[in-house]
């Protein structure tokens, strides 16, 4: 098979993006709250999603892969 089949997908965990902007003065309150309770201790960046997608479109051994891009949210 010569052709590199890729199909990765990402999975992210709260990212500071302008979808938060809805919540108004609200919004640094909530993303402060979420920070405190990830293990990363801060908030995703668009940064953080595009150097994973990166990551995985690059890597050629990586097929199929969904990656959890989340500060380890799940693990709280």
């Amino acid at each position: 098979m010569s052709e590199r089949m890729s199909n990765p997908s990402s999975s992210p965990g709260t990212v500071d993006t302008g979808a938060w902007d809805g919540l108004g003065d609200k919004k640094d309150a909530f993303l402060e709250t979420k920070s405190a309770t990830n293990p990363a201790r801060r908030i995703g960046t668009p940064e953080d999603i595009a150097q994973a997608v990166l990551f995985a479109l690059t890597n050629t051994f990586m097929t199929g892969v969904s990656l959890a891009v989340d500060g380890g949210q799940p693990l709280v």
